[in-house]
C-alpha cells in the first residue's frame, strides 16, 4: 500500500465516520473530505471543484426544479383524484397508492412525491382503519423502489450512469434501468400490499388528538392588581419564561386576537390563553398574578354591578392604562389598536383559525432552530402548540425547542398563513389538503414540457443533462415554476454533497485505492467467482446506504465496483447496475432515506420500528435483483 493509498484509504474512514455520526451535515462533511484530499496533494487544486460541473450534478438540479414545476401545476393532484380508489379494500387501496408513488418517483424527485402523497396516505388510513404509519411506510418504501426505475428517479442512478460514461462506454440510458429497476419495484409493492403493510408496527396515530391540547388551554383574566397590567405581551411572556407555558390568544371586549403583536399593552378585563402543563398552571397564575376566568364568572353571577357603573368604570380604566403605558412604548400603536379593536370587534383578527399539522422534511429551513430563531408569531401571525417527535408530545419550552426533521408541528392560525410559513419552510402538512381548481393550460403545459425532457434524453436526441436544463428553461419562459422560486427548488445540499465527493471518488480509482480494495474482496471474500462478487457489491451498497446518503454510498462504492469487475475481467455494467439498485433501497432505518425520516414523526416510529418491514423489503431485493441483473447485463 502507497502513501497516497493509505491516506485515501484515512480520509474515507474519516468521512464515513462522520456520515455515519450524523452530526455535522452530510454536504459539510462531503466539503471537509474534499479539502482534505486536495491538502494531502490526492486531487489537484485546479481540480478540485470540477465535480459541480459534472453532468449528473447538473441533471439532479433540474429534475428537482422539473418536479417543483409538476407539483405547483397540480400534476399529482389530478394523477391521485383520477387513479386512486375511493371505495376499494385496503389491499388494494396500499397497492394503488404504492404504485402512483413508484411511477411519480420515476419521472420526478422521490421526496417530492412523497410529500405531496403524505395526506393522502393520511386521509386512506383515516377511512380504513388504519394507524397513519400502517400507509406511510408501504408509501414511502413504494416512492424509494420506483426511483429505481429510470436515470432520473434518483441522484445514485445518475452518478452511476457518470461512472459509467468516464469509461468510455457513454452513460446510461434512460430506460437502461427500468427492467431489473421496475421488476424490483413491482415485486415490493406486491408484497408490501398483500403482506407486508401488516408488519407495520402499530404506534400511536400522531393527529391532533393525540395532542392533548384541550386539557392545557386556560381562561385567565388581568385584574386590577395583576402584575401584567400595563405591561406588554412580550413582557408577560419573559416572566414565564420559568414555567414552561405561552401566551396564544387574548380576548379583548369580545374581540379575539390569535397571536396578538408583542408589543400589545395588557388592560384590566383582558383574558388570556394560556397553554400550560396542568402542574404549572398554579405557577402560572402566581407569577402573572391572574385570575381564573370561571371564578371571575362565577362571583360575577352573584353579584352583577349596574351597567351604568361599569361603563364609567371601563371608561376610567382605560384613561388609567394609557397612563401606565410603560417607558418605551408607542402611543400611537396602542391607538391604533384600539380602532384596530373598535372596527373589528366581535369578530377574529382572520376570518379562521384552524390548527394544522406540519411535519418538518429533511432539509428544511426549521432543522436546528426554534420558533423564536425565525419569529413565527411576529412574521407569520402563527402559534406553536406542541411538537411530536417519535411519537413524543410535551409543550414545554416550545419557544425555544430547536426542530428536527420529522417532527410534527401542530400550528394555530389562518389556514392562509400556515400555508406560507410551510412553503416557506419545506413543511408538508399532514391533514387533507383543500384544493383549488387547477389551471389546465399550466398542467398541460407542465406535462408536455417534461414529457419532451424525458423523451430527448430517451431518444438520445440530446444529453440528458441538455434536454433537462431546456425543460428548466422553458418552465421558467412559460411561467410554470416563476423565475425568483426557480432556486428555492433546488436542494442544494445535495448539490454540495455530490459536486464534493465526485473528485474525492476519483481520487479513490487514480490513486489505486479501489484497485486494492477490490482485490482485498475478490480473493478474500468472493474468491474468483463473479457471482458472488456481485452480490457482496450489492450487499455492502445496501448496508451503506442504511445509514448514508444514498447519493454518497453511490459515489463511493462506484469506483469499487468498476475496480472489482476489472480484477474478475467482467464487464461493469452489472456492477454498477447493483450499486444502483443497492444504493437505493435503504429500509432499516430512519436516516438512510429522506422518505423514511419523513414518516418518522407522523407515523410515531422509533428508530427500530422500520426492521420489521425493512428487513424482509432488502432480503426480497437481493432474491429479485440478482437474476435479473445476471439476466439482463450478462457478466
Amino acid at each position: 500500500m502507497t502513501v497516497e493509498q493509505a491516506l485515501i484509504f484515512a480520509v474515507l474512514v474519516v468521512m464515513v465516520g462522520f456520515f455515519l455520526w450524523g452530526r455535522w451535515r452530510h454536504d459539510s462533511v462531503a466539503i471537509g473530505a474534499l479539502l482534505a484530499c486536495v491538502a494531502f496533494g490526492l486531487i489537484p487544486s485546479y481540480a478540485a471543484f470540477e465535480g459541480f460541473g459534472h453532468p449528473a450534478v447538473i441533471t439532479v438540479a433540474a429534475v428537482l426544479v422539473l418536479s417543483r414545476g409538476l407539483q405547483n401545476a397540480g400534476v399529482v393532484d389530478l394523477l391521485a383524484a383520477r387513479l386512486l380508489p375511493r371505495n376499494a379494500g385496503r389491499t388494494l387501496t396500499i397497492a394503488a397508492l404504492m404504485a402512483l408513488g413508484a411511477f411519480l418517483s420515476a419521472f420526478m424527485n422521490n421526496v417530492g412525491a412523497m410529500a405531496l402523497l403524505m395526506p393522502v396516505a393520511i386521509s386512506v388510513a383515516g377511512r380504513h382503519d388504519l394507524t397513519p404509519g400502517q400507509v406511510l411506510m408501504p408509501l414511502a418504501f413504494g416512492t424509494i423502489l420506483g426511483g429505481m426505475a429510470t436515470l432520473i428517479g434518483t441522484p445514485p442512478n445518475l452518478i452511476v450512469s457518470g461512472f459509467r460514461a468516464e469509461l468510455g462506454g457513454g452513460g446510461f440510458g434512460m430506460f437502461d434501468f427500468t427492467p431489473v429497476g421496475a421488476g424490483v419495484a413491482f415485486v415490493g409493492v406486491v408484497f408490501v400490499a398483500l403482506f407486508g403493510w401488516r408488519l407495520v408496527p402499530k404506534r400511536k396515530a400522531s393527529d391532533a388528538d393525540s395532542f392533548d391540547t384541550g386539557k392545557y388551554l386556560t381562561e385567565a383574566r388581568v385584574t386590577e392588581v395583576s402584575k401584567v397590567r400595563g405591561k406588554t405581551i412580550r413582557e408577560a411572556e419573559a416572566m414565564l419564561e420559568d414555567a414552561d407555558a405561552q401566551i396564544i390568544r387574548l380576548v379583548r371586549d369580545d374581540h379575539w386576537l390569535t397571536a396578538p403583536r408583542p408589543g400589545r399593552v395588557l388592560r384590566r378585563g383582558d383574558i388570556l390563553i394560556i397553554e400550560a402543563e396542568p402542574e404549572a398552571l398554579a405557577g402560572v397564575l402566581s407569577t402573572l398574578g391572574l385570575r381564573l376566568e370561571e371564578e371571575v364568572k362565577s362571583e360575577a353571577d352573584t353579584d352583577k354591578p349596574d351597567e351604568t357603573s361599569d361603563d364609567t368604570a371601563a371608561d376610567d380604566e382605560r384613561s388609567a392604562d394609557d397612563a401606565d403605558v410603560p417607558e418605551g412604548a408607542e402611543p400611537a400603536e396602542e391607538k391604533e389598536d384600539e380602532d384596530e379593536d373598535e372596527e373589528n370587534k366581535g369578530k377574529p383578527d382572520s376570518d379562521e383559525v384552524v390548527m394544522r399539522e406540519l411535519v418538518a422534511r429533511p432539509g428544511s429551513g426549521l432543522i436546528g432552530r426554534s420558533a423564536s430563531d425565525i419569529e413565527l408569531r411576529t412574521r407569520y401571525s402563527l402559534n406553536l402548540l406542541a411538537v411530536s417527535r417519535q411519537g413524543r408530545h410535551s409543550i414545554k419550552r416550545l419557544r425555544s425547542t430547536a426542530i428536527e426533521a420529522g417532527d410534527v408541528l401542530l400550528m394555530q392560525g389562518s389556514p392562509e398563513a400556515i400555508a406560507s410559513f410551510a412553503s416557506d419552510y419545506g413543511c408538508v402538512p399532514l391533514a387533507e389538503r383543500i384544493l383549488g381548481i387547477a389551471d389546465k393550460r399550466v398542467t398541460t403545459v407542465a406535462g408536455l414540457v417534461m414529457a419532451l425532457a424525458v423523451g430527448g434524453a430517451a431518444l438520445g436526441l440530446v444529453p440528458a443533462a441538455m434536454s433537462f436544463v431546456a425543460g428548466v428553461l422553458a418552465y421558467m419562459l412559460l411561467r410554470v415554476v416563476p423565475p425568483r422560486s426557480l432556486y428555492d427548488a433546488i436542494d442544494w445540499p445535495v448539490i454540495v454533497l455530490l459536486g464534493a465527493l465526485i473528485p474525492v471518488a476519483g481520487a479513490m480509482a487514480s490513486t489505486g485505492a479501489a484497485d486494492l480494495l477490490a482485490n482485498a474482496l475478490v480473493e478474500s471474500v468472493a474468491r474468483g467467482h463473479a457471482v458472488f462478487a456481485l452480490a457482496l457489491i450489492l450487499v455492502v451498497t445496501m448496508t451503506l446506504s442504511d445509514f448514508m446518503n444514498n447519493a454518497a454510498t453511490a459515489a463511493v462504492m462506484c469506483p469499487i465496483a468498476i475496480s472489482t469487475a476489472a480484477t474478475l475481467s467482467v464487464s461493469p455494467d452489472s456492477f454498477l447496475m447493483a450499486v444502483a439498485i443497492g444504493a437505493s433501497c435503504a429500509f432499516l432505518t430512519p436516516i438512510g432515506h429522506q422518505n423514511n425520516t419523513l414518516i418518522l414523526g407522523p407515523g410515531g416510529f422509533r428508530f427500530g420500528d422500520y426492521w420489521k418491514l425493512g428487513l424482509p423489503m432488502e432480503v426480497l431485493v437481493i432474491v429479485v435483483s440478482l437474476p435479473l441483473l445476471l439476466l439482463v447485463w450478462p457478466l
